[in-house]
């Protein structure tokens, strides 16, 4: 079972990431699973992702990285065991850190080679997370196995460059590609990550 984390703070794209991502698997015939960990009370991401027609695991009210970590390693369990996809992928909420994520993912007996971390920058409000989160931010792109400039469609002149070079000052060894899951722009390089196993 190969597993893909995508981290990101709020609204910067990380469930239409998870549905890009799924309907690719789900066309190659690879049995996919989904775990959603909702911030609210109300499972929005859950509910979008079902009525796309796939089936997802909520883990609502608490974070996967801390208060709910018995919870999610019961829910790697039970989908290996009843499941056992090809593919599972975890959406933790916008507060999680994916490097605790993985962890978790590792004492619940999963092969640590198969576990990755997609991180997500959003385009629109990177200076302000920045400004205001920029040392959570680093921690929680820390362990990203590859950097994704998400919401290109919308991007202003110069935004993706200026937020390539802070990447590129802080994380050189990572790759960073932009992209827009919502429109489909670059995302071919999404998937030739996804299927790749280094």
């Amino acid at each position: 079972m190969d597993v893909l984390i995508i981290g990101g703070f709020l609204g910067s794209g990380k469930t239409t990431m998870l549905l890009s991502l799924a309907k690719v698997f789900t066309d190659r015939k690879l049995k996919t699973a989904i775990i959603v960990n909702e911030s609210g009370e109300v499972g929005v991401d859950g509910a979008t992702i079902k009525a796309e027609g796939y089936s997802a695991t909520e883990l609502p009210e608490g974070c996967i990285c801390c208060t709910l970590v018995g919870t999610l390693q019961a829910a790697l369990r039970n989908i290996k065991r009843d499941i056992d996809p090809d593919m599972l992928i975890i959406e933790p909420t916008g507060l999680a850190l994916p490097h605790k994520v993985k962890n978790f993912v590792h004492t619940a007996m999963i092969d640590e080679d198969s576990c990755r971390i997609i991180g997500l920058a959003d385009v629109e409000r990177f200076d302000l997370l920045i400004e205001k989160k920029e040392e959570f931010y680093k921690m929680q792109m820390s362990a990203a196995d590859i950097v994704l400039i998400n919401k290109i469609d919308i991007a202003q002149p110069g935004q993706v460059e200026h937020i390539t070079e802070w990447f590129k000052q802080n994380y050189p060894k990572k790759p960073v590609i932009p992209v827009s899951a919502k429109t489909g722009e670059n995302m071919d390089c999404v998937y030739e990550f996804a299927f790749s196993k280094e």
